[in-house]
């Protein structure tokens, strides 16, 4: 009997220590999420839609953990009011004019606050003072935008596969001038000729400039044309 009863007092005592490091390990998880264990000072901040940052979620400045949210409460039908706990130790860099807004840790990661950095000459925030924010973009809207590029880029697609089947059809002028191999040779032989009577225009003129009764009017042309080029160097 005295044994069974040493039994259960050791395990009665050994459930005791286990249920005491739990409190304590959840104490000090608590804690350090909520900075009870580091001096802290209160920031606040409003948000039409708080794309659904939560109580506990990380403030972050330049990359850096530096508080935690503390609460969040709904002011009226447009506005909720988010205050912040950030640790004291970077109160000197926190300027009152620096901007809030949520992110994320990731693409589908936690919501979090973000301060953007002040300017240089701006004062310290103040304890309690509200930080101005700007509205985060909905993941709703960035899909949709997506949804509506898609199903452009897939009209696009289907005209210029509609298009590229005429033209292999041989509809069109296009499709025509590619499948209609006579056109294309009177097309070449046109351009052909072109440079043909081009170089006889060429020719021609080349011989009227030296023919005796037009060689006095180009003289007098290059001449006006030397006498601008002094004016107008």
């Amino acid at each position: 009997m005295e044994t069974h009863t040493q039994k259960f007092k050791i395990r009665l005592g050994l459930f005791v220590l286990g249920g005491l490091a739990i409190f304590m390990l959840a104490v000090f998880i608590i804690g350090k999420q909520k900075n009870l264990f580091n001096p802290v000072f209160k920031l606040t901040t409003t948000f039409y839609n708080v794309s659904g940052l939560q109580v506990g979620n990380n403030v972050r400045f330049s990359g850096i953990n530096v508080g935690v949210v503390d609460n969040i409460q709904i002011i009226n039908d447009s506005t909720v009011k988010v205050d912040m706990l950030i640790k004291k130790d970077v109160w000197k860099f926190i300027k009152s004019d620096c901007r809030m807004a949520i992110g994320s840790e990731g693409l589908i990661g936690d919501k979090l606050l973000v301060i953007s950095q002040g300017s240089s000459d701006a004062p310290l925030a103040k304890e309690g003072q509200r930080l101005e924010s700007n509205e985060p973009v909905e993941t709703d809207h960035i899909m949709e935008s997506l949804d509506v590029t898609a199903n452009n880029v897939e009209v696009i697609t289907d005209q210029l596969a509609e298009i590229m089947i005429k033209i292999n059809g041989g509809s069109g002028t296009l499709g025509r001038l590619i499948q209609d191999t006579i056109l294309a040779e009177n097309l070449n032989k046109t351009i052909v000729n072109l440079k043909q009577s081009s170089k006889s225009l060429d020719e021609n003129m080349t011989a009227v400039k030296h023919n005796f009764l037009f060689k006095g009017y180009f003289n007098r042309k290059a001449k006006k044309e030397a006498a601008k080029k002094e004016k107008n160097p």
